[in-house]
């Protein structure tokens, strides 16, 4: 579906893919980041680094750490300790909408569009440097009129090119949820980002918009800006992701190139657990599960009940 960017562009060495690996053009560098929540780590990240330029996927089972590990590099949330830098910036400690202003947006799991507000005030919001915010500026509407215009039309291009120009004076909350998505993906482009971050951007979508957001994530890259988003959709990743960095209980367990990590025993562990190519529903299966756990008892009931249950077994037994 894309041309993807050459790992050989990426890395500093192809030899050393993995956790941590070293980037040739990074974009963000985290060292260090951790967040715990009473006893539970969420996030340990000892290091990472995002591509500049390319597309970069985040995955991980349920519980992972992705969306907190977002919160924490876009300024919605602290860490307990480390540091990252955007473009050479150190983000640590700094509020989210200096974050965004420096040019890292995020958009959210669950779309944040406000509804009482139409969907052409809703992309308004998204665009920087309005004088009518201003509270000495906003009552003499000559000196605001100009820019707020500009606005405008600039909305109403990322509009009609999400195909959402014919909603624009709706009330957001009548959009259906991909069409939400849509809008806050196209928000976020108000304020012409270099990164942008999604956060499950096909979670709850209707099929027939998938292929519309996936042309849309691939189009960013086009236009020189560089992705990072939570998905769980394998197939999507594999479709579009120049780079994959996998979390599992909080840390970096394997990055590489999809076609490289979705073959990694530790993601697939990860991911289905240990035992991911047996099947449970036969009796040498349940009886390996039972000898892995070296339990009598376990290997005992399941024995018990297949001589009991079995319906070769009861057939025999008559």
């Amino acid at each position: 579906m894309s041309d993807k960017t050459p790992v050989a562009d990426l890395v500093v060495d192809v030899n050393t893919i993995g956790p941590g690996a070293k980037k040739k053009d990074p974009i963000v560098i985290a060292d260090s980041v951790s967040r715990q929540f009473g006893g539970l780590t969420a996030v340990d990240v000892e290091h990472l680094e995002i591509p500049r330029g390319s597309i970069t996927a985040l995955i991980g089972p349920n519980g992972a750490g992705k969306t907190t590990f977002f919160n924490l590099l876009t300024g919605f949330d602290k860490p307990n300790t480390g540091t990252w830098t955007f473009g050479g910036k150190n983000l640590a400690g700094m509020p989210a909408f200096r974050v965004a202003r420096l040019g890292m947006i995020r958009t959210f799991q669950l779309t944040k569009a406000l509804g009482g507000m139409t969907v052409i005030e809703n992309m308004r919001l998204g665009a920087g440097r309005q004088s009518g915010e201003n509270i000495f500026t906003a009552i003499f509407k000559p000196l605001w009129r100009t820019r707020e215009d500009e606005i405008t039309t600039k909305a109403m291009d990322l509009l009609a090119r999400f195909k959402l120009d014919t909603k624009a004076d709706d009330y957001a909350s009548s959009l259906s949820g991909g069409q939400r998505k849509l809008l806050e993906m196209a928000r976020a482009l108000m304020s012409e980002p270099e990164l942008v971050m999604l956060d499950e951007p096909m979670a709850g979508v209707n099929p027939a918009l998938t292929q519309s957001l996936l042309h849309h994530i691939l189009d960013l890259k086009t236009q020189g800006m560089t992705v990072l988003f939570v998905e769980h959709d394998m197939h999507m990743v594999n479709e579009i992701a120049d780079w994959v960095v996998v979390m599992a209980e909080g840390r970096i367990v394997a990055e590489g190139p999809p076609s490289t990590v979705m073959s990694d025993p530790a993601v697939i562990d990860a991911y289905l657990g240990a035992h991911h190519d047996v099947d449970l529903g036969t009796l040498t299966g349940q009886q390996e599960i039972a000898e892995t756990m070296d339990s009598e008892l376990v290997r005992h009931e399941i024995e018990e009940e297949a001589t009991e249950g079995h319906p070769n077994t009861k057939k025999a037994n008559q």
